[in-house]
């Protein structure tokens, strides 16, 4: 925490610096409020501590000041002269609170550590910690989740650098955030950034923050993700596809703990554990001269690969129930079911995009699909045809006898009956059945549905 103090008597400022840096936090000085307001120009500060007597511009207009510059900064007002009506004056224009002098340390401290985890609680509501939980949720029960979670669990406390790798898809920001939810400081900030989605030219401006007039533009200072992320977790996505002058300043934050922000000359001291991930082969790019091999190093001290879905297809079957639920909430829809045939199609199809296509594939077949009930032709509408097919062209997904036969039937019925426009009569005729007999295997394999559709329509 960055902790400004403006009181004009030496004594009180260095006693209050010497006690707060102490327990950690980082300290500025300033014997008046125009060379507070001159700091508050250059720095971002969680905490000031203010002296209402001050030479020159006293505190409560230096108070007036401070909170335009960096509203809802967090004002502890101090005085040896205060009355009931300034301690109230104060409080109205937005002081945290208001201690007299002699000065009780216990308080100023007990302060300090108030106003600290109030900070954490904002941050948190402000990231919506269990939307967060459960956006980040990591879904599956297969040997490699498992060694997967035995991972994160005990690389997590650590505070070690991680370098996340697999494909697209895959869920590498959910490894990241998993890993921050289980470590030291859990309740302090993550913050993702992918490079890969910023234009290469806000990189610098969107990571590091920029001063206010550094480019065209740039009206006011912004804090970047590196700042942000300050005593929490940064989660770099897609590293290699950082320029290497990027690359450059990643590492120097990483060795020294410092930065600048673009047009600024200011150091900044932060301690942020950086996590980082990529789909790329970054042995070859260092080989290649485009990503430095220095701090491939530094990432790389514990790498974690997680396996694509088309490697654990059990995870399938458990991401697919995760997902039909949590799309009933996210949509506000009536929740939907899916049959053993629609999670063995599922497991047969080598999801090239990964748990993101699933994803994907369950919320469009909740928008689309109007029945409770997702039977397997409506996954197959949206799947690449990756099954035998028998000689009628009917896709065959099935891994038993059984679940065969009933696969088949349904397919090839569905095709003759979408054939002769759904007259059953006709149907049966054509292939040989009763149409009592007919009539049945439509409702045992769940073709009612479609009937009542194409009933509708005709109607």
């Amino acid at each position: 925490m960055n902790i400004l103090i403006v009181d004009d008597e030496r004594n009180i400022r260095l006693t209050l610096k010497d006690i707060l840096e102490d327990e950690g936090y980082q300290i500025q000085l300033a014997s008046t409020g125009e060379i507070a307001l001159n700091l508050a120009d250059k720095s971002q500060f969680d905490l000031v501590i203010l002296d209402v007597k001050l030479p020159g511009m006293d505190g409560l207009s230096v108070l007036t000041e401070l909170l335009k510059k960096q509203p809802g900064l967090d004002v502890l007002m101090i005085s040896g002269h205060g009355t009931i009506q300034t301690a109230v004056e104060a409080l109205k224009i937005g002081a945290y609170d208001f201690c007299e002098k002699p000065l009780s340390m216990a308080k100023i401290l007990a302060a300090a550590k108030n106003i600290k985890h109030k900070q954490i609680l904002e941050k948190r509501i402000e990231q919506g910690t269990d939307a967060l939980e459960e956006k980040y949720r990591l879904v599956g029960s297969s040997n490699e989740m498992e060694h997967l979670q035995a991972i994160i669990k005990k690389v997590a406390p650590t505070g070690s650098k991680v370098l996340i790798r697999g494909e697209s898809g895959t869920g590498k920001e959910l490894v990241a955030f998993a890993i921050h939810n289980q470590s030291l400081v859990k309740d302090l900030p993550f913050i993702a950034f992918n490079s890969a989605a910023i234009p290469s030219e806000l990189v610098e401006s969107e990571l590091f923050g920029h001063e206010k007039g550094a480019f065209t533009g740039a009206d006011s200072r912004k804090l970047g993700k590196l700042e942000l992320a300050d005593n929490g977790t940064l989660f770099l996505d897609e590293i290699g596809d950082m320029s290497l002058n990027t690359q450059a300043k990643i590492l120097r934050a990483i060795q020294e703990g410092t930065f600048e922000r673009v047009g600024g000359n200011k150091t900044i001291k932060i301690n942020t554990r950086i996590i980082a991930a990529t789909h790329k082969n970054l042995e070859a790019m260092v080989k290649e001269g485009s990503f430095r091999e220095d701090l491939f190093y530094r990432l790389n001290v514990i790498p974690i690969n997680i396996p694509p879905l088309r490697q654990r297809p059990t995870d399938i079957v458990d991401l697919a129930k995760y997902f039909l639920s949590y799309f009933a909430s996210e949509l506000n829809l009536p929740p939907k079911t899916m049959n053993k045939q629609c999670y063995t199609l599922l497991k047969r199809y080598p999801f090239p995009g990964n748990v993101r296509e699933l994803k994907n594939l369950i919320e469009r077949l909740y928008i689309l699909v109007t029945d409770d009930k997702i039977y397997p032709e409506d996954i197959s509408l949206h799947l690449p045809e990756t099954g035998p097919k028998s000689k009628s062209g009917v896709q065959i997904s099935a891994e038993t006898f059984k679940e065969a036969r009933i696969e088949f039937e349904r397919q090839f019925l569905k095709e003759q009956l979408d054939k002769m426009d759904w007259h059953i009569s006709t149907v049966a005729e054509k292939i040989g059945l009763h149409q009592p007999n007919l009539s049945r295997k439509i409702k045992d394999l769940g073709l009612e549905k479609t009937a009542r559709d194409i009933n509708a329509r005709n109607e």
